[in-house]
């Protein structure tokens, strides 16, 4: 297995974490209502601590696949650079989440800052048809009714939450760029 492969299996394992994250978040949203409903807030908290844990994981895991595309940036970069060009990617696999990041910055500054997330996934979508592919537009096992690279989406407004470059404290459902976001998104635009 080379470097690059290296990277794809990362791709591949966090696709497969967050299929069954995704499960995992439906199943604790019932239970914890369920169990608010009962004022049983014991069990409520502890299932709040079990989706912080699987949320944990995944960062785990996507720091490890950061690590080592650091170790290997250039050989990595190249491929990706391959991909880009060829417009898809290997056969069964997802666009990554970082593909999205200046997408979604780009939506939320031409929405005026922020957005509802289906007003920003639908410029978002507008914006990448060119590089998604057919695995993209697959629907989750989890959830048939989203699409892959919606949830991916999800995923990386969550990274960029982590990372400052979008507002924590937004209403639900609402998606809201920060200063840190606008810089960011001015450093690494793609210049015409």
């Amino acid at each position: 297995m080379n470097k690059n492969e290296v990277n794809t299996a990362f791709e591949i394992l966090l696709e497969e974490i967050e299929e069954v994250i995704e499960e995992e978040f439906n199943n604790i949203s019932k239970e914890g209502e369920e169990a608010f409903k009962a004022q049983d807030f014991d069990k409520a908290k502890s299932l709040i601590e079990r989706g912080d844990r699987l949320k944990s994981f995944r960062e785990k895991v996507k720091s490890l696949q950061k690590e080592w595309q650091t170790i290997f940036s250039e050989g990595i970069s190249s491929e990706i650079r391959k991909r880009q060009v060829k417009g898809r990617l290997k056969k069964g696999l997802r666009t990554p989440e970082d593909k999205f990041v200046i997408p979604i910055l780009e939506s939320l500054i031409e929405l005026g800052g922020k957005a509802e997330m289906k007003d920003v996934l639908k410029l978002v979508h507008d914006k990448m048809k060119n590089i998604l592919n057919e695995y993209d537009y697959k629907p989750l096992p989890s959830n048939p009714k989203q699409k892959r690279w919606e949830n991916t989406a999800q995923w990386a407004r969550q990274t960029m939450v982590d990372e400052g470059l979008l507002a924590t404290n937004s209403t639900r459902g609402i998606w809201e760029i920060t200063e840190k976001g606008r810089r960011f998104y001015d450093e690494h635009k793609s210049t015409p």
